[in-house]
């Protein structure tokens, strides 16, 4: 790869070493702290509106006369603080994954480099966009899915800290699952999976997506059902992301091309 990369970029060289790599990964996780800070310290002025936010799916369908509860004292306080730092890295996300990007674009070709921008922005919309599903979707539904189970006898009084720690993993789950068209636009890129392997391992693929759904989510089925059907989903649209954008359609294009000028082109 290393003849491919551009010489008009300074900060990539010919060939990098091991320690270069780590001096470069170093630079780049300082710069993420950095950005987290920053995005943490942004969305702290704003961390009650933040927690009343992130309670109003819960909130609306919990029954008369219950309410959320703290058991110990600095539970409330840093329940603030971890809604403002999960907030701010949402915030911070597109520069976050510019900067995981522009760690790995050293290692890619002059042509696959010049994606790694829209893969920055792209990465970033997804990612934002999987925790608003699990929000606006998810949240109502299974929330009035548990209440259900409330009776004269049983009445649901969440702790925040478990509301809290249930709802950000499922925030931040959905968010990392809706990167999955990407990450095999990436890969099929790199010639690494085709269209046609993709759709050959479907059926593993969706037994795949109940069982990343069972780890991520808490233990329950419908939490797992939620997350593993829009993964599924997400699956198939990887498959047309790969047999648009994959090599084996770009080198099919060229061969057709070549032949149209009556060039042989050797099969790779």
């Amino acid at each position: 790869m290393s003849e491919e990369r551009s010489a008009s970029d300074p900060s990539v060289s010919e060939e990098m070493t091991f320690t270069d790599h780590l001096d470069e990964l170093r630079k780049r996780l300082i710069r993420c702290v950095i950005a987290s800070v920053i995005g943490f310290l942004g969305c702290y002025a704003f961390a009650e509106q933040l927690f009343n936010l992130l309670m109003a799916p819960l909130i609306k369908v919990l029954p008369p006369k219950s309410t959320l509860i703290f058991t110990s004292l600095p539970e409330a306080f840093f329940t603030y603080l971890k809604v403002a730092f999960v907030a701010g890295l949402f915030a911070v996300s597109p520069y976050i994954f510019y900067q995981i990007w522009k760690f790995v674009a050293p290692g890619l070709y002059d042509s696959e480099r010049g994606y790694f921008v829209p893969m920055a922005f792209f990465s970033a919309l997804f990612f934002v966009s999987g925790a608003l599903f699990g929000y606006y979707v998810v949240f109502p539904f299974g929330f009035q899915f548990f209440m259900g189970f409330a009776t004269d006898l049983i009445r649901p009084m969440p702790t925040l800290k478990e509301y809290l720690g249930f709802s950000l993993k499922l925030l931040i789950a959905f968010g990392v699952i809706f990167e999955l068209p990407l990450f095999i636009f990436f890969l099929a890129r790199l010639g690494l999976v085709t269209s046609a392997g993709l759709r050959k391992k479907r059926k593993y693929a969706v037994l795949g997506a109940f069982i990343v759904a069972a780890v991520l989510t808490p233990p329950d089925v419908v939490s797992q059902a939620l997350m593993a059907a829009p993964l599924v989903v997400l699956y198939e649209v990887g498959i047309w992301v790969a047999y648009f954008f994959g090599k084996e359609k770009k080198a099919a294009a060229d061969k057709k091309d070549a032949v149209k000028k009556d060039v042989a082109v050797p099969d790779k």
